[in-house]
């Protein structure tokens, strides 16, 4: 999936780009994607039930059951296009949080634009992990974004598990606990990238 750019570095692609379909699946996912959006940002994310999206979009149930298959993956869907912006940052943007720049730098910057990232997503991502709270793991983003941190972790630490090392080091950035982080502890997005620096050993 990736491509070698220079002796021992990897960029990957991006990916999770949506696949080629006829023009009317085409227009009934828009159409679908568009109800779910609506019904999440006038009425929150307990409003958003396939019965509910469909009855918004104009379209049968049972399709837009087999479009997405249950709430978790409609939501994760409805993250795709700013999923795929995110990840054209970080693997092509300019360093550190692009190519160009050391691997902790590169990880540093990562780390903090992800913390951005899911805080300007908060409600969707909650109710995503609501719905569902393992179904982020299989999806394309978080599949992605797992890649990219273990690569970065391979050049920086190449005898540990990088893999394993790359989902603890995301472990912190499940939506539930920087909602807690948040609204009842009061921790902001600085504190948050401070303590982040403290856990990778970064003197700020």
């Amino acid at each position: 999936m990736g491509d070698k750019r220079g002796p021992g570095r990897i960029e990957l692609a991006v990916t999770g780009q949506p696949p080629t379909e006829r023009a009317d699946a085409a227009r009934n996912r828009e159409k679908i994607l568009d109800a779910a959006a609506r019904l999440l940002a006038e009425r929150g994310p307990d409003a958003v039930t396939m019965n509910a999206v469909a009855q918004a979009a104009g379209i049968g149930v049972g399709t837009v059951y087999r479009r997405f298959g249950d709430v978790a993956h409609l939501l994760m869907a409805l993250l795709d296009d700013r999923e795929r912006q995110f990840q054209a940052e970080f693997l092509t943007g300019p360093a550190p949080l692009g190519p160009g720049a050391p691997p902790a730098d590169r990880l540093r910057a990562f780390l903090h634009a992800y913390a951005d990232y899911i805080g300007d997503q908060q409600t969707l991502m909650s109710a995503a992990e609501a719905a569902s709270p393992v179904a982020r793991y299989n999806s394309g983003p978080y599949l992605a974004i797992h890649l990219h941190v273990s690569m970065l972790l391979r050049q920086l630490r190449p005898e540990a598990d990088a893999a394993l090392l790359a989902h603890l080091l995301l472990a912190p950035f499940t939506p539930s606990l920087l909602h807690h982080l948040k609204t009842e502890r009061g921790a902001t997005r600085e504190q948050i990238k401070t303590g982040l620096d403290q856990l990778l050993g970064v003197s700020v």
